[in-house]
Protein backbone atom coordinates (compact mmCIF):
# COMPACT_ATOMS: atom_id res chain seq x y z
CA UNK A 1 0.00 0.00 0.00
CA UNK A 2 1.41 3.48 -0.92
CA UNK A 3 0.36 6.32 1.64
CA UNK A 4 1.20 9.88 0.49
CA UNK A 5 1.44 11.74 3.79
CA UNK A 6 1.68 15.44 4.73
CA UNK A 7 5.15 16.59 6.13
CA UNK A 8 3.90 17.40 9.65
CA UNK A 9 6.84 19.00 11.19
CA UNK A 10 7.82 19.91 14.88
CA UNK A 11 11.55 21.15 15.84
CA UNK A 12 13.14 18.47 18.13
CA UNK A 13 13.01 20.85 21.44
CA UNK A 14 9.42 21.25 21.51
CA UNK A 15 9.37 17.41 22.96
CA UNK A 16 9.73 16.68 26.38
CA UNK A 17 12.97 15.34 27.61
CA UNK A 18 13.96 11.81 27.34
CA UNK A 19 13.46 9.57 30.37
CA UNK A 20 16.21 7.49 32.53
CA UNK A 21 19.52 7.39 30.01
CA UNK A 22 22.39 4.80 29.86
CA UNK A 23 25.51 4.25 28.59
CA UNK A 24 27.10 1.27 26.66
CA UNK A 25 29.92 -0.22 24.49
CA UNK A 26 28.88 -3.09 22.32
CA UNK A 27 32.08 -4.80 20.85
CA UNK A 28 31.88 -5.80 17.43
CA UNK A 29 33.27 -8.90 15.53
CA UNK A 30 36.73 -7.12 14.81
CA UNK A 31 37.08 -5.73 18.34
CA UNK A 32 35.58 -1.97 17.79
CA UNK A 33 33.33 -0.99 20.57
CA UNK A 34 30.44 0.66 19.07
CA UNK A 35 29.04 3.56 21.50
CA UNK A 36 25.27 3.08 22.52
CA UNK A 37 22.85 4.62 24.96
CA UNK A 38 19.37 3.51 26.10
CA UNK A 39 16.39 5.52 27.44
CA UNK A 40 13.69 4.83 29.32
CA UNK A 41 12.26 2.49 31.38
CA UNK A 42 14.14 -1.12 31.15
CA UNK A 43 11.72 -3.08 31.16
CA UNK A 44 9.78 -1.59 28.59
CA UNK A 45 9.73 -3.23 24.68
CA UNK A 46 12.29 -2.11 22.68
CA UNK A 47 13.34 0.22 19.96
CA UNK A 48 16.76 0.40 18.11
CA UNK A 49 17.36 3.19 16.10
CA UNK A 50 20.66 3.74 13.60
CA UNK A 51 21.44 6.95 12.22
CA UNK A 52 22.58 7.70 8.62
CA UNK A 53 26.06 8.91 7.24
CA UNK A 54 27.68 11.74 8.88
CA UNK A 55 25.20 11.69 11.44
CA UNK A 56 25.49 10.03 14.97
CA UNK A 57 22.93 9.32 17.55
CA UNK A 58 21.57 13.13 18.33
CA UNK A 59 19.59 12.93 14.98
CA UNK A 60 17.45 10.87 16.21
CA UNK A 61 16.83 13.74 19.13
CA UNK A 62 13.21 14.06 18.49
CA UNK A 63 12.30 10.47 18.75
CA UNK A 64 13.92 9.56 21.75
CA UNK A 65 12.23 12.59 23.23
CA UNK A 66 8.71 11.25 22.39
CA UNK A 67 9.27 7.59 22.43
CA UNK A 68 11.43 6.98 25.64
CA UNK A 69 7.93 7.90 27.81
CA UNK A 70 6.92 4.46 26.54
CA UNK A 71 9.87 2.33 25.24
CA UNK A 72 13.38 1.49 25.71
CA UNK A 73 14.94 3.41 23.12
CA UNK A 74 18.44 2.32 21.83
CA UNK A 75 20.48 4.22 19.61
CA UNK A 76 23.93 3.97 18.89
CA UNK A 77 26.77 5.59 16.54
CA UNK A 78 28.11 4.12 13.44
CA UNK A 79 32.07 3.42 12.98
CA UNK A 80 33.77 6.71 13.00
CA UNK A 81 30.63 8.85 13.81
CA UNK A 82 29.84 10.54 17.49
CA UNK A 83 31.20 8.39 19.87
CA UNK A 84 32.21 5.63 17.72
CA UNK A 85 35.84 5.62 16.84
CA UNK A 86 37.14 5.27 13.59
CA UNK A 87 37.86 1.64 12.03
CA UNK A 88 37.48 -0.30 8.57
CA UNK A 89 34.54 0.11 7.29
CA UNK A 90 32.11 -1.74 4.86
CA UNK A 91 28.56 -3.27 4.38
CA UNK A 92 29.51 -5.70 6.32
CA UNK A 93 30.91 -4.16 9.19
CA UNK A 94 27.36 -1.77 8.94
CA UNK A 95 25.81 -5.63 9.53
CA UNK A 96 28.46 -6.32 12.27
CA UNK A 97 27.57 -3.52 14.65
CA UNK A 98 24.31 -3.61 14.10
CA UNK A 99 23.96 -7.45 15.51
CA UNK A 100 26.68 -6.54 18.04
CA UNK A 101 24.38 -3.48 19.63
CA UNK A 102 21.62 -6.36 19.41
CA UNK A 103 23.24 -8.93 20.98
CA UNK A 104 24.67 -6.07 23.70
CA UNK A 105 20.90 -4.41 24.65
CA UNK A 106 18.62 -6.78 23.90
CA UNK A 107 17.94 -10.05 25.61
CA UNK A 108 18.15 -13.96 24.30
CA UNK A 109 15.04 -13.83 22.45
CA UNK A 110 13.61 -10.63 23.04
CA UNK A 111 12.36 -8.60 20.11
CA UNK A 112 12.20 -4.54 18.96
CA UNK A 113 10.98 -2.64 16.66
CA UNK A 114 14.27 -1.64 14.19
CA UNK A 115 14.70 1.81 12.62
CA UNK A 116 17.22 2.61 10.29
CA UNK A 117 17.53 6.21 8.42
CA UNK A 118 20.03 5.97 5.39
CA UNK A 119 22.75 4.46 6.13
CA UNK A 120 21.42 3.14 8.89
CA UNK A 121 18.18 1.86 7.48
CA UNK A 122 21.46 0.13 5.35
CA UNK A 123 22.63 -1.53 8.27
CA UNK A 124 19.00 -3.29 8.69
CA UNK A 125 19.39 -4.78 5.01
CA UNK A 126 22.91 -5.54 5.52
CA UNK A 127 22.05 -7.80 8.42
CA UNK A 128 18.65 -9.29 7.09
CA UNK A 129 19.97 -12.75 6.56
CA UNK A 130 22.24 -13.60 9.90
CA UNK A 131 20.85 -14.86 12.56
CA UNK A 132 21.11 -12.61 15.14
CA UNK A 133 18.78 -10.37 13.25
CA UNK A 134 15.82 -12.73 13.15
CA UNK A 135 16.31 -13.23 16.74
CA UNK A 136 15.74 -9.88 17.47
CA UNK A 137 13.90 -8.25 14.56
CA UNK A 138 9.59 -7.67 15.12
CA UNK A 139 9.16 -5.10 12.37
CA UNK A 140 11.27 -2.58 10.68
CA UNK A 141 11.27 1.06 9.35
CA UNK A 142 13.34 2.02 6.47
CA UNK A 143 13.51 5.62 5.97
CA UNK A 144 15.12 7.93 3.18
CA UNK A 145 17.31 4.81 1.94
CA UNK A 146 18.01 2.88 -1.25
CA UNK A 147 19.75 -0.65 -1.68
CA UNK A 148 21.86 0.06 -4.51
CA UNK A 149 22.92 2.82 -7.27
CA UNK A 150 22.81 5.51 -4.57
CA UNK A 151 25.12 8.17 -6.60
CA UNK A 152 23.57 6.75 -9.93
CA UNK A 153 20.39 8.37 -8.35
CA UNK A 154 21.21 11.07 -6.63
CA UNK A 155 19.95 14.42 -8.16
CA UNK A 156 22.02 16.67 -5.88
CA UNK A 157 23.32 18.22 -8.76
CA UNK A 158 21.18 20.01 -11.25
CA UNK A 159 21.97 18.08 -14.34
CA UNK A 160 20.25 14.96 -16.35
CA UNK A 161 20.90 11.55 -15.80
CA UNK A 162 24.03 9.86 -16.98
CA UNK A 163 27.59 9.03 -16.92
CA UNK A 164 28.70 13.02 -16.26
CA UNK A 165 26.18 13.28 -13.04
CA UNK A 166 27.19 10.16 -11.92
CA UNK A 167 30.82 10.77 -12.12
CA UNK A 168 30.55 14.05 -10.50
CA UNK A 169 28.46 13.14 -8.16
CA UNK A 170 30.76 10.59 -6.78
CA UNK A 171 33.46 13.46 -6.46
CA UNK A 172 31.40 15.86 -4.59
CA UNK A 173 30.31 12.90 -1.92
CA UNK A 174 33.65 11.87 -1.53
CA UNK A 175 35.20 15.05 -1.50
CA UNK A 176 38.14 15.87 0.96
CA UNK A 177 37.76 18.72 1.65
CA UNK A 178 36.77 20.11 5.43
CA UNK A 179 33.11 20.94 6.28
CA UNK A 180 34.49 23.92 8.27
CA UNK A 181 32.40 25.70 10.76
CA UNK A 182 29.06 26.09 10.23
CA UNK A 183 28.41 29.40 8.32
CA UNK A 184 24.65 30.47 6.27
CA UNK A 185 26.51 29.53 3.00
CA UNK A 186 27.14 26.24 4.38
CA UNK A 187 23.44 26.24 5.74
CA UNK A 188 22.00 26.88 2.33
CA UNK A 189 24.07 23.98 0.69
CA UNK A 190 22.75 21.39 3.18
CA UNK A 191 19.24 22.44 2.95
CA UNK A 192 19.75 22.73 -0.31
CA UNK A 193 20.96 19.14 -1.08
CA UNK A 194 19.87 17.05 2.34
CA UNK A 195 16.44 18.58 3.16
CA UNK A 196 12.66 19.66 1.47
CA UNK A 197 11.77 23.08 0.82
CA UNK A 198 9.00 23.15 3.65
CA UNK A 199 12.55 22.45 6.56
CA UNK A 200 12.69 24.81 9.16
CA UNK A 201 15.64 27.39 10.19
CA UNK A 202 15.89 25.31 13.30
CA UNK A 203 15.83 22.15 11.43
CA UNK A 204 18.54 23.06 8.90
CA UNK A 205 20.92 24.60 11.78
CA UNK A 206 20.54 21.50 13.95
CA UNK A 207 21.07 19.03 10.71
CA UNK A 208 24.17 21.53 10.13
CA UNK A 209 25.46 21.00 13.21
CA UNK A 210 25.42 17.23 13.41
CA UNK A 211 26.89 16.71 9.65
CA UNK A 212 29.60 19.29 10.51
CA UNK A 213 30.99 17.27 13.77
CA UNK A 214 31.52 14.43 11.53
CA UNK A 215 35.11 14.03 11.52
CA UNK A 216 36.36 14.10 7.53
CA UNK A 217 38.15 10.59 7.86
CA UNK A 218 34.90 8.89 8.20
CA UNK A 219 32.65 11.30 5.96
CA UNK A 220 35.11 10.09 3.36
CA UNK A 221 35.46 6.47 4.59
CA UNK A 222 31.97 5.90 4.23
CA UNK A 223 30.96 8.01 1.05
CA UNK A 224 33.30 5.20 -0.79
CA UNK A 225 31.67 2.54 0.41
CA UNK A 226 27.80 4.36 -0.10
CA UNK A 227 29.33 4.48 -3.85
CA UNK A 228 29.46 0.96 -4.33
CA UNK A 229 27.04 -0.63 -2.60
CA UNK A 230 24.74 -3.24 -3.88
CA UNK A 231 22.20 -4.76 -1.61
CA UNK A 232 19.57 -5.82 -3.77
CA UNK A 233 19.87 -9.31 -2.90
CA UNK A 234 19.89 -8.30 0.72
CA UNK A 235 16.60 -6.46 0.73
CA UNK A 236 14.78 -9.82 -1.12
CA UNK A 237 16.31 -11.72 2.74
CA UNK A 238 14.21 -9.16 4.69
CA UNK A 239 11.39 -11.00 5.98
CA UNK A 240 10.11 -8.80 8.96
CA UNK A 241 7.29 -6.99 8.38
CA UNK A 242 8.62 -3.69 6.94
CA UNK A 243 7.44 -0.09 6.30
CA UNK A 244 9.27 2.41 3.80
CA UNK A 245 9.18 5.83 4.38
CA UNK A 246 10.88 8.75 2.30
CA UNK A 247 10.28 12.28 1.18
CA UNK A 248 9.41 13.33 -1.81
CA UNK A 249 12.09 15.98 -1.57
CA UNK A 250 14.86 14.04 -1.44
CA UNK A 251 17.95 14.54 -3.74
CA UNK A 252 20.64 12.30 -2.07
CA UNK A 253 18.32 8.72 -2.00
CA UNK A 254 15.36 9.83 -4.46
CA UNK A 255 12.14 8.49 -4.10
CA UNK A 256 12.43 6.11 -7.05
CA UNK A 257 14.89 4.13 -4.40
CA UNK A 258 11.43 3.91 -1.94
CA UNK A 259 9.45 2.58 -4.55
CA UNK A 260 11.66 0.01 -5.55
CA UNK A 261 12.55 -1.02 -2.09
CA UNK A 262 8.73 -1.86 -1.50
CA UNK A 263 7.69 -3.59 -4.68
CA UNK A 264 11.13 -5.93 -3.70
CA UNK A 265 10.54 -6.29 0.08
CA UNK A 266 9.12 -9.64 0.76
CA UNK A 267 6.45 -8.22 4.06
CA UNK A 268 6.29 -4.32 2.62
CA UNK A 269 3.60 -3.21 5.24
CA UNK A 270 3.19 0.40 3.61
CA UNK A 271 5.24 2.88 1.58
CA UNK A 272 4.81 6.70 3.08
CA UNK A 273 5.41 9.23 0.79
CA UNK A 274 6.24 12.52 3.01
CA UNK A 275 5.42 15.23 0.73
CA UNK A 276 7.79 18.08 0.83
CA UNK A 277 9.69 16.70 2.51
CA UNK A 278 13.83 15.94 1.85
CA UNK A 279 16.86 13.33 3.06
CA UNK A 280 16.82 14.22 6.67
CA UNK A 281 13.12 12.83 7.70
CA UNK A 282 13.73 11.84 11.08
CA UNK A 283 14.54 16.06 11.69
CA UNK A 284 12.31 17.49 8.99
CA UNK A 285 8.69 15.35 9.87
CA UNK A 286 9.66 13.74 13.19
CA UNK A 287 5.96 13.26 14.32
CA UNK A 288 5.48 11.06 11.13
CA UNK A 289 8.79 8.76 11.78
CA UNK A 290 7.70 8.55 15.30
CA UNK A 291 4.51 7.89 14.99
CA UNK A 292 5.22 5.27 12.10
CA UNK A 293 7.49 3.37 14.55
CA UNK A 294 4.52 3.50 17.34
CA UNK A 295 2.50 2.09 14.68
CA UNK A 296 5.10 -1.27 13.98
CA UNK A 297 5.25 -1.64 17.43
CA UNK A 298 2.07 -1.79 18.16
CA UNK A 299 0.74 -4.08 15.79
CA UNK A 300 3.90 -6.50 15.53
CA UNK A 301 5.74 -6.04 19.09
CA UNK A 302 3.67 -7.94 21.27
CA UNK A 303 1.03 -9.25 19.14
CA UNK A 304 -1.66 -6.52 19.95
CA UNK A 305 -1.94 -3.69 22.19
CA UNK A 306 1.75 -2.77 23.74
CA UNK A 307 1.32 -3.13 27.97
CA UNK A 308 1.14 0.54 28.93
CA UNK A 309 -1.69 0.92 26.03
CA UNK A 310 -3.27 -1.95 27.93
CA UNK A 311 -2.79 0.03 31.89
CA UNK A 312 -4.19 3.06 30.32
CA UNK A 313 -7.29 1.54 28.95
CA UNK A 314 -7.91 -0.33 32.19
Amino acid sequence: MIRRAPAHRRTAAAFPAAGVFSATAALSADGTRIHAEVYGDRAAPAVVLAHGWTCSTRFWAAQIRELARDFRVVVYDQRGHGRTPAAPVGAERLADDLEAVLTAVLAPGEKAVLAGHSMGAMALIAASGRAVFAEHTAAVLLCSTGGSRLVEEARVLPLRRGPLRTRLTGALLASRAPLGPVTPLSRRLLRYATMGSHATPAQIAECARIVHSCPRAARVAWAAVLAGLDLDARVRELRAPAVVMAGTEDRLTPIVHARRLAATLPDCVELVELAGAGHMTPVETPLAVTAGIRELARTHLSGGPVPWERERAA
